[in-house]
C-alpha cells in the first residue's frame, strides 16, 4: 500500500507543471510556503542557495535552468545589489543593476516559460548588516520595473504589497521578514503564478 501511494506520487509529480524560482534569502524565505499553496498543482525548486546579486545571476543562469522544461520561472534581484559596501558604494550600480536584469529577461523569456519578477521588499530605518539604505529600494525597483516593462513580464509587487505593514511583516531591525510575512509575500507569488499554469 505504501509503495502504490509513493508510486501514485511521483507519477503526480512527474506530471505536474515545475516552477524554478530564483533569487535572495527572502525568495528562499517564501518558498516553503509556496511550494504548500502550489502543492497538487506544480512541482516548486528554489535554485541552489542563494541567487545573490545579479551579476551572480548572469553568470549562473544558465546551470540554474538545466535542461528542465520550466512552466513558470518567477525571479528577483535587488537587496544584494544595492547593499552599501565598506567604502559606502554599492555592490553594483543601479545602472549595471538594469544591464544585468535585462540580460537575465532576455534568456528567460526566450526558454519557452511563463516569466514574473517580484520587486524588491522595501529596506527598513536602523543599522543594517549589510547596511543597506531606505529609498534605494525605489531607485532599483524603477530600473527593474523598466526592464520588466521592456520584456512584457508581468510583475509582483512584493515591495507595495509589504510597505504600508512592514513594521507587521518585517523581522526587526531587518530586510528579512517574520514567519506570517513570508506566508503572506507566498500568497502574493502563488496568485500570480496560478494565472500563468492556467494558461
Amino acid at each position: 500500500m505504501r509503495f502504490a501511494l509513493w508510486f501514485f506520487g511521483a507519477v503526480l509529480a512527474a506530471q505536474s507543471p515545475k516552477v524554478l524560482i530564483i533569487g535572495d534569502s527572502i525568495s528562499i524565505g517564501y518558498t516553503p510556503p509556496l511550494t504548500k499553496l502550489l502543492a497538487g498543482k506544480a512541482v516548486v525548486t528554489h535554485n541552489p542557495g542563494n541567487a545573490a546579486h545579479s551579476s551572480n545571476g548572469v553568470a549562473k543562469l544558465e546551470e540554474w535552468l538545466g535542461k528542465e522544461s520550466w512552466a513558470v520561472i518567477h525571479f528577483n534581484f535587488g537587496l544584494h545589489d544595492l547593499r552599501r559596501m565598506d567604502d559606502g558604494k554599492h555592490q553594483l550600480l543601479v545602472e549595471q543593476y538594469e544591464l544585468n536584469l535585462d540580460r537575465i529577461a532576455t534568456k528567460l523569456t526566450k526558454s519557452g516559460a511563463k516569466v514574473t519578477y517580484a520587486t524588491t521588499t522595501p529596506v527598513p530605518d536602523g543599522k543594517l548588516s549589510p547596511p543597506r539604505v531606505p529609498g534605494d529600494d525605489v531607485k532599483y525597483n524603477d530600473a527593474a520595473l523598466r526592464v520588466m516593462k521592456k520584456h512584457g513580464i508581468p510583475v509582483v509587487d512584493l515591495y507595495g504589497f509589504v510597505k504600508p505593514q512592514q513594521a507587521k511583516l518585517l523581522a526587526k531591525p531587518n530586510v528579512h521578514f517574520e514567519p506570517a510575512g513570508y506566508e503572506a509575500l507566498a500568497q502574493q507569488v502563488a496568485a500570480e503564478i496560478e494565472k500563468h499554469l492556467k494558461q
